[in-house]
């Protein structure tokens, strides 16, 4: 059964934004998969606290994240 994993970082996403997660990625599968793998195909969204996730060997926080989704990256 497919297994969506979904890594984030912390307080970067609303719980609006998350609860739209879900569903979105699921239909996104089912679109692939077909209707009848609906009912089994899981998702979850986990959470990365602030300054443990890295890229380039840079930690991002929740700020860099911030601010680079609104232009103003360094």
């Amino acid at each position: 059964m497919p297994l969506i994993q979904v890594r984030i970082i912390k307080d970067v996403f609303t719980k609006e934004q998350k609860s739209q997660i879900i569903p979105r990625l699921t239909d996104a599968m089912v679109s692939i998969e077909g209707e009848n793998m609906r009912g089994v195909t899981w998702c979850v969204v986990e959470e990365v606290e602030s300054g443990d996730w890295g890229i380039g060997g840079k930690a991002l926080t929740t700020g860099d994240v911030h601010a680079l989704a609104t232009g103003k990256a360094a």
